[in-house]
């Protein structure tokens, strides 16, 4: 067994579909499969159960999940220790996010990035990705974690992942009653709640409706996840979201159904005047993508 084996386990557990799996930790799904494959028979068992429409952990996988994960913390915190011993980094990081972005966990790069470099004086900001991007310009922030692909150029930055969009509703609403997707004309004469307009998944919501001369009716905007989820719970509206935003314990109640195809993806990007810096601490925060952990949902 390897490290990058009990990646590939703790996402296929996560995700339980091997596509998606395959895409949260960025290799092929033929290879993703084959290291699985490769896994399960070292191990003389089989650690996920296939079927047509799901992959579940079996009993020998599910014991096993514990210790992946325990061996992954375990090999980043031996990484972080030998950085912190021989690499003393100062100064100021500031680091702003848009909340809930699901692609990485930024708090747990924070946490990672803190525990190597304690010298560090970090400074954190959560807003809209537009504002973001705003004051990175501005010189006032080092590193922005954004979603969307509006403004970025020509700024430096690096693409971390992607995701679909799904609509949120109600678990009676006619418009989740049926089983395949849904195209966006089907949804003009619904009501909806949404995010403010600083945030990414309101503009990637106004371009993909409006490029179909569609104008939609939002009847609330909100600053947080929470209040959106809460706001379909009771009827007010419903909600085009990132995958992982319907995966949400606080999303349980409500219902999910996926958008047509030709619907526009969710991308988070890092985005940084820093990267060839090389003593920024900006630039030790970005060398922890690299080995960090694939997010398929991101903590509150």
């Amino acid at each position: 067994m390897d490290l990058r084996q009990m990646e590939y386990l703790l996402a296929l557990a996560e995700e339980r579909h091997f596509t998606r799996a395959a895409e949260l930790v960025g290799i092929s799904q033929s290879g993703f499969s084959a290291a699985i494959r490769g896994l399960e028979e070292e191990l003389g068992t089989a650690l996920f159960d296939r079927t047509t429409r799901r992959v579940v952990p079996t009993e020998a996988g599910a014991a096993l999940l514990p210790h992946a994960r325990r061996l992954l913390a375990e090999a980043a915190d031996a990484r972080d220790t030998v950085v912190t011993a021989s690499r003393a980094v100062t100064g100021r990081l500031r680091l702003g996010s848009e909340q809930c972005l699901g692609v990485v966990d930024v708090v747990a790069l924070l946490e990672r990035f803190h525990r190597r470099h304690p010298n560090v004086e970090i400074e954190f900001t959560q807003t809209g990705s537009q504002d973001l991007l705003a004051m990175l310009r501005a010189e006032a922030l080092d590193v922005a974690f954004v979603a969307g692909d509006r403004h970025l150029d020509p700024l430096p930055h690096r693409r971390l992942g992607e995701e679909q969009l799904v609509l949120l509703a109600a678990p009676e609403h006619p418009l989740v009653a049926g089983r395949g997707p849904l195209a966006r004309r089907e949804l003009a004469d619904a009501e909806f709640v949404d995010f403010n307009d600083s945030w990414a998944i309101r503009a990637l919501n106004e371009s993909a409706f409006g490029d179909q001369g569609i104008t939609r009716r939002v009847r609330c905007a909100v600053n947080d996840v929470h209040s959106l989820l809460d706001l379909v719970r009771r009827g007010l509206g419903v909600a085009v979201v990132p995958r992982h935003v319907a995966a949400k314990p606080q999303a349980a109640p409500l219902a999910a159904r996926p958008l047509a195809t030709d619907a526009p993806t969710w991308t988070v990007s890092a985005v940084s005047t820093s990267w060839d810096r090389v003593e920024a601490p900006a630039t030790h925060l970005l060398e922890l993508l690299d080995d960090a952990p694939a997010c398929g949902t991101e903590a509150a």
